[in-house]
């Protein structure tokens, strides 16, 4: 009965490791998904939101031929 206990003990503490190493993956994972929405947001989002504003001026700038 003593060794299966320690046996057990032992398969506990490897489950116990093993989760804490999910865990710290996990979180790594979730940092990483939130950076990737913050990159994501800067980059493509938050541009359509500037180019309304910016367009006339820049074409309001702009030479164009007469013929057009």
């Amino acid at each position: 009965m003593p060794e299966q206990l320690n046996k057990m003990e032992a398969m506990l503490a490897e489950l116990s490791g093993k989760v804490d190493a999910l865990y710290e993956s996990s979180e790594k994972m979730r940092k990483y998904f939130l950076w990737t929405l913050v990159v994501t947001l800067a980059v493509i989002i938050l541009p359509l939101f500037i180019l309304p504003m910016l367009l006339p001026a820049f074409l309001s700038s702009v030479a164009l031929p007469a013929g057009l």
